[in-house]
């Protein structure tokens, strides 16, 4: 691959060659999270916004010279990316905003933003066996297990697009995990391990189970190729703004690994030339999971800032200990932006208000950037004439006991009727 530089520690500064090493900085342990550095000059003759405007391909793979991959590296079929990106003029006029769009990542294949950067550890993962990169060599184990840790929507993401190509996976979730969720690991065919304990306790038994079966691990925050998928996000919400990158975009924020890719794919297009501005990001976490937020008021070091005790209705971006902190603080500190917390009876709020104001139906964590921009809004920390983007990362079936809640909240609630018309008019008569 010509087109990548060097993968860099973002903590020591140090540069290898992808053959080098295979996830992280070995100076620095588990925390040495390295970053893909592009020549963006071997790169612009292979793809350009007039290109993009002739390629038929719907998915993330029509960047792919974008992408750490080689351009013959086999792609899953699973259709991952090109959502919708809805221009909500209802919203807009709630909040006394002109433009505001919704990205809708609930429309990937598993309803999840989550979909991006498996499909990029799938081909990844592919191409480390064959070129016998991991601890054991293809020959002894042909279909070696893809693994990852996960809260449920990285893992059923995974789970999905291995299913569609019949690849072996492990999972690792907490076993508080939403039931849904489970159900569509095990309907994916996965092998199912649920933690007695928190997602970062299922976080470190991956990481260990993965170095101990010489298995590829997909953990955000740990493979640095997972923003790679994930910047992806940022191509296809400027493209489908004309090239017009927005004024500022609004992303839920758990381990931190989404918002450092939405910020890496907006430096890609800059580096390129073909947007003209870098949108501020706003990083929105639970009241209860706020160790990004807290860090960031108080000016304190991620690096050495002790974990929190996180707990919150938005499992999604629920993290005691951020793994990719450095990038999504990196994130927010680059491009002005900020990290907003929210409470949970906020979060709650939006799904509703949402699905209401644009017909998307999210989940918590999903909601929970609507719930940011609500209270940035209120707090005139976006101007009325922004262009503005809020990313949902995942459909409210995948929690519909909290959308239960949620709807609950706002005293919305089915009628029991008598089959008559009768009843049906007592319902719609004003009070009934």
């Amino acid at each position: 691959m010509k087109h990548i530089l060097h993968l860099k520690c973002l903590i020591c500064g140090k540069e290898y060659q992808p053959d080098e090493v295979t996830y992280v900085c070995p100076a620095h342990g588990n925390e040495g999270i390295l970053d893909v550095v592009y020549d963006y000059g071997r790169i612009a003759p292979h793809i350009s916004p007039t290109s993009l405007a002739a390629n038929r391909e719907t998915s993330i793979w029509r960047y792919k010279p974008l992408l750490p991959v080689a351009p013959d590296a086999p792609t899953p079929p699973l259709a991952v990316g090109w959502t919708p990106l809805y221009k909500t003029d209802r919203l807009a006029s709630d909040l006394g905003l002109q433009h505001v769009w919704v990205k809708d990542d609930g429309r990937n294949p598993t309803a999840s933003f989550k979909d991006r950067a498996s499909a990029m550890a799938l081909v990844k993962a592919r191409g480390a066996v064959s070129s016998q990169q991991l601890a054991v060599s293809s020959e002894q184990s042909p279909n070696l297990p893809i693994t990852t840790a996960s809260t449920g929507n990285a893992a059923a993401a995974l789970a999905g697009l291995c299913a569609s190509v019949g690849q072996p996976n492990v999972i690792f979730v907490p076993k508080s995990a939403p039931e849904a969720k489970v159900a569509q690991l095990l309907a994916f065919g996965a092998t199912v391990l649920l933690v007695e304990g928190t997602y970062d306790d299922a976080f470190e038994l991956c990481l260990q189970a993965a170095a101990e079966f010489g298995w590829y691990n997909r953990n955000t925050g740990y493979n640095p190729y997972m923003t790679e998928g994930k910047k992806t996000v940022s191509y296809e919400i400027a493209e489908q703004l004309g090239w017009q990158a927005p004024d500022v975009v609004f992303v839920s924020v758990g381990d931190g690994c989404i918002i450092g890719g939405v910020h890496k794919g907006f430096k890609d297009l800059l580096a390129l030339g073909w947007i003209e501005q870098m949108p501020r990001l706003i990083g929105v976490q639970a009241a209860g999971s706020n160790y990004l937020a807290e860090a960031w008021a108080k000016g304190e070091d991620v690096l050495t800032k002790p974990p929190i005790k996180a707990e919150t209705v938005a499992d999604s971006i629920s993290a005691g200990l951020p793994r990719d902190r450095i990038k999504a603080m990196t994130a927010v500190t680059q491009t002005n932006g900020a990290f907003i917390t929210v409470m949970d009876e906020e979060i709650l709020a939006a799904i509703p208000a949402l699905a209401r104001g644009c017909g998307v139906f999210a989940e918590p964590a999903g909601a929970a950037a609507y719930a940011g921009l609500v209270k940035a809004a209120r707090e005139g920390l976006v101007q009325p004439a922004d262009r503005i983007v809020v990313i949902n990362t995942g459909s409210g079936l995948k929690d519909v006991a909290a959308a239960m809640k949620a709807v609950q909240g706002v005293g919305v609630r089915p009628y029991a009727i008598q089959p008559t018309l009768a009843a049906v008019e007592t319902v719609l008569k004003p009070g009934g």
